[in-house]
C-alpha cells in the first residue's frame, strides 16, 4: 500500500517522521563525545567558573580540575571525584529517555543505538555544562528544586545542595535561570513533556536569574556552530541587549 504512494507524498511523511524522533533533521547532530570536545575547545575553558559551585577551572594537561580555594568547596564524600570537572546533562538521558520507545524496549544503550532523536538530544551542546565532578554525581537524575538551609547536604560554601531523601537537588542561585531556560528549550525543540509545577518552577528561576554575558555569549557560539539556534536564549538575549551584531556577546569567564 506505501510503495503506491506518490514520492511527493513520502518525502513529507519521512520529513515529518524525522521532526518528531528529535533529531529534527539536524545534520550537524553531535555524539556526547563530540559535544564534549567541542565545549572544551571552542565554548568554554580554563579561568572560568563550575556551574554548580562557581569554583575556578584549571587546566592540567588534557584534564580540567576544580580549585577549591576559590570557591570554599568542601566534598561531601568523594573528594577525588570533586577535583575533576565532569560534563553535566541540565536534562539528564533518562528524562528525555524515558518518554520514548527505545529506552522502554532497552535503556540507554538501546536508544544510544537505535534512535538518532535521543542520541541528538544526548549530544545537545546546550544541554551540557561543566561541574564539579562530585556534585555532577550527587545530582544524578534527581529533579531540581529548592531544598531549605537546614535540610539535605551541601559542599562546604557552594551554593548548591542535595537532599537524597527528597530525591531533590538544588543548584546555586546563580546557575538556576540556566537549567531552567535549558529545559525550556528542551520543551521546544524536542517536545519534553514538563509538569504544571516544573513549568512554574523554571519560568520563576529564569526571572529570579536572567541571562548574562557568558550564557549569550555560549549560546551564539553554539548556534554558529550547529545552526541549531536556541530560540528560548535567542529571545531572552535579544531582549537583554547581549547579543552584539559584530559576532555575539562579549566574553565573560565569571
Amino acid at each position: 500500500m506505501i510503495s503506491r504512494l506518490p514520492s511527493c507524498l513520502l518525502l513529507i511523511m519521512s520529513t515529518a517522521l524525522h521532526a518528531q524522533d528529535g533529531r529534527q533533521s539536524d545534520p550537524a547532530a553531535m555524539t556526547f563525545r563530540e559535544a564534549k570536545r567541542f565545549l572544551m575547545s571552542e565554548v568554554h575553558g580554563p579561568g572560568e567558573k563550575d556551574y554548580y559551585c562557581g569554583c575556578d577551572i584549571r587546566a592540567e594537561g588534557r584534564k580540567w580540575t576544580v580549585d577549591w580555594a576559590s570557591c570554599g568547596f568542601a566534598p561531601r564524600r568523594n573528594a577525588q571525584r570533586g577535583e575533576r570537572i565532569e560534563w553535566e546533562h541540565v536534562v539528564p538521558a533518562s528524562e528525555f529517555g524515558r518518554q520514548r520507545a527505545c529506552w522502554r524496549e532497552g535503556g540507554r544503550g538501546n536508544c544510544s543505538q537505535h534512535d538518532p532523536g535521543f542520541s541528538a538530544m544526548e549530544g545537545d551542546p546546550y544541554n551540557l555544562l561543566p561541574v564539579v565532578g562530585e556534585v555532577n554525581g550527587d545530582r544524578g537524575n534527581l529533579r531540581y528544586g529548592m531544598i531549605a538551609e537546614d535540610a539535605g547536604q551541601g559542599y562546604g560554601a557552594c551554593g548548591s545542595r542535595v537532599d537524597f531523601k527528597a530525591r531533590v537537588f538544588m543548584p546555586r542561585a546563580d546557575a538556576r535561570g540556566d537549567v531552567a531556560r535549558t529545559y525550556l528549550y528542551f520543551r521546544d525543540r524536542y517536545g519534553l513533556k514538563l509538569s504544571r509545577q516544573s513549568e512554574q518552577l523554571y519560568a520563576a528561576w529564569s526571572s529570579a536569574d536572567p541571562v548574562d554575558a557568558r550564557e549569550c555569549r555560549r549560546a551564539d557560539v553554539i548556534a554558529r556552530r550547529t545552526g541549531v539556534e536556541n530560540r528560548v536564549l535567542a529571545r531572552a538575549c535579544a531582549a537583554g541587549g547581549r547579543i552584539g551584531q559584530e559576532g555575539g556577546a562579549s566574553r565573560n569567564r565569571g
